[in-house]
């Protein structure tokens, strides 16, 4: 198996469990049995846990991020795409196996201890807060809106991956609504 393949499956087996059950409930040896890669080629690839971490974040902020536009780009209307956001995330929380926020879960369990992992966390928001906020220039719309919508947003995945509902995206999205009528 050459390095690419070895890195992809266990960076396949390391979102499912480290999403599905915590990252520090997972161990490197739980990885090596989910993907096949064995334990000396996985330290090759990551050599320290951490690292595997990061690179598993790294990999699902672009799959997230491709996905989210990808849903909000459907919608033709600048100021309809702001509220597409939340329709996606209605969507995302009511997907099987969906256990909150990745990066949010990532930094409540390692955010005090690994520098790389916060980094990562901040990484995506920051990512997100800017897409939300090109969205609200898009729409002509003051930026001082992208605050209050990000908190809208982040708000409801921590609320849907506590309460295992889809309905804090609804609730997000008519406070979203309200919101951008009021300006």
């Amino acid at each position: 198996m050459d390095s690419a393949t070895a890195r992809e499956q266990a960076l396949d087996a390391a979102e499912e469990l480290f999403y599905g059950q915590g990252i520090q409930s997972v161990g490197m040896d739980a990885i090596r049995g989910a993907s096949g890669v064995s334990l000396k080629r996985l330290y090759q690839l990551f050599p320290a846990k951490e690292q595997l971490v990061e690179a598993y974040l790294e990999r699902r902020d672009v799959r997230w991020r491709e996905r989210l536009a990808a849903h909000v780009a459907r919608t033709e209307d600048p100021e309809e795409r702001i509220l597409a956001v939340f329709d996606w995330l209605e969507r995302w929380f009511g997907e099987d196996g969906f256990r909150g926020c990745a990066w949010i879960n990532s930094y409540g369990e390692l955010g005090a201890t690994s520098e790389r992992v916060t980094a990562q966390v901040r990484a995506h928001k920051q990512a997100f807060r800017d897409y939300l906020a090109s969205l609200v220039a898009d729409a002509g719309r003051p930026d001082e809106l992208t605050g209050p919508l990000f908190l809208l947003a982040e708000g409801a995945m921590v609320t849907a991956g506590i309460t295992a509902s889809t309905r804090p995206a609804a609730e997000a999205r008519d406070a979203a609504r309200r919101l951008l009528e009021s300006c």
